[in-house]
């Protein structure tokens, strides 16, 4: 007599263009998805590799530049989806969203994980003539359109991004920190901590990378910063590395994401000094949510967003993000006041607790999947 047993879906996460390691895709959504049972893969644009967290890499090789990587590297991942007989396909960049298309027409479930305003993203990039980021940007709001309406799901990273697609199809999972993290002791006190701030993440020009040496530079005789992260820009990490206060800085590069909390937990508070552009100004800065779980005051951008957030938490400082001295005059006032400091980060933490972490987003993914449909049936 054959028993019928419902497979469960074979789930594998798409990208061509973010870092293995990435803290949303991998950490996160993938390595959660396979703590809780799902059978989950990542399919990334870099070389083949062992697992990573638990979860299975299926590596399709490097790009050779932008062009590269659109084309060449988005058919190898396309292909590798369709290798590993996926049921689920779940992607996390614009430019896979051609993938996600043809995926679609061949009889998969795909979702859409939207991480930035694609749109407004290409308008800052500066690197862009501006006629033709007009151009692209057009055509990306086109290609979202078209997914939002064709492909089974959309993830929404933000709010403001779930806005800009259909509501029935749309959900919002946003990438806050685990609560495992705030639950951890205090490792030293605030007095002994080695560094007067961290950051970590990008380091781009408009996420503050050459404001960040210069905050270290007019801080008190005797402060240092820690920063992890990685430059994207040559000019930009020459000019950060030419300016006084880099001397001041213990720069880690690239590291894991136990190594960059460990860093943010040794300091006094953290920074986040993005500009004001349009696509920073109605979104959270992971960092933000990250620096609360390690109860360490937010000193950041005083978007209107992101101050009432600190100022709702009671957990933080917003300040001018063109101004280092504003920023470093916020980093010496918490270094002189470490019961302050204490009270802002522990404030930090509860509201990490309570409300913004990522148990409560993941359980919305998790939910996600069933309603895309049952998975095949198989005789055994």
């Amino acid at each position: 007599m054959n028993d019928i047993a419902v497979a469960r879906p074979r789930i594998r996460h798409l990208t061509s263009v973010h870092r293995v390691e990435d803290t949303r895709i991998l950490h996160r959504e993938c390595a959660s998805l396979v703590r809780a049972g799902h059978d989950v893969a990542l399919i990334a644009g870099r070389p083949p590799q062992e697992p990573v967290a638990g979860v299975r890499v299926v590596g399709v090789g490097l790009p050779r530049n932008r062009i590269d990587r659109a084309f060449r590297v988005a058919w190898r991942v396309f292909r590798a989806a369709r290798r590993e007989r996926a049921d689920i396909c779940h992607f996390h960049d614009p430019e896979l969203i051609w993938v996600g298309l043809l995926l679609k027409v061949l009889g998969c479930r795909v979702v859409y994980d939207v991480h930035e305003d694609v749109p407004l993203q290409i308008m800052n990039k500066w690197w862009i003539p501006r006629y033709v980021r007009r151009f692209l940007s057009l055509g990306a709001a086109v290609a979202e359109w078209i997914a939002g309406r064709v492909l089974d799901a959309i993830v929404a990273a933000t709010p403001t991004i779930a806005e800009k697609f259909p509501a029935a199809k749309t959900v919002v999972v946003q990438n806050f920190p685990e609560s495992e993290i705030a639950r951890r002791p205090d490792p030293v006190p605030v007095e002994e901590r080695r560094y007067a701030f961290a950051y970590v993440g990008g380091l781009k020009a408009v996420q503050g990378a050459r404001e960040i040496p210069e905050v270290a530079a007019a801080l008190p005789e005797g402060s240092r910063a820690v920063v992890a992260g990685w430059f994207d820009d040559e000019a930009v990490e020459r000019d950060a590395r030419a300016s006084e206060g880099w001397p001041r800085v213990d720069f880690l590069g690239g590291v894991s994401h136990e190594r960059a909390i460990a860093a943010i937990r040794d300091s006094v508070c953290g920074l986040v000094i993005d500009h004001p552009i349009s696509n920073y100004l109605d979104s959270y800065s992971t960092k933000m949510f990250e620096y609360m779980a390690c109860a360490v005051p937010v000193v950041c951008s005083n978007f209107p967003l992101w101050a009432r957030l600190v100022g709702d938490a009671d957990c933080g400082i917003a300040v001018d993000p063109l101004d280092p001295r504003a920023a470093a005059a916020a980093i010496e006032k918490l270094l002189r006041d470490p019961d302050e400091a204490r009270r802002l980060g522990a404030n930090g933490r509860r509201a990490i607790l309570e409300r913004y972490n990522w148990e409560n987003e993941f359980a919305k993914l998790d939910a996600l999947y069933p309603r895309l449909g049952q998975p095949h049936v198989r005789k055994t």
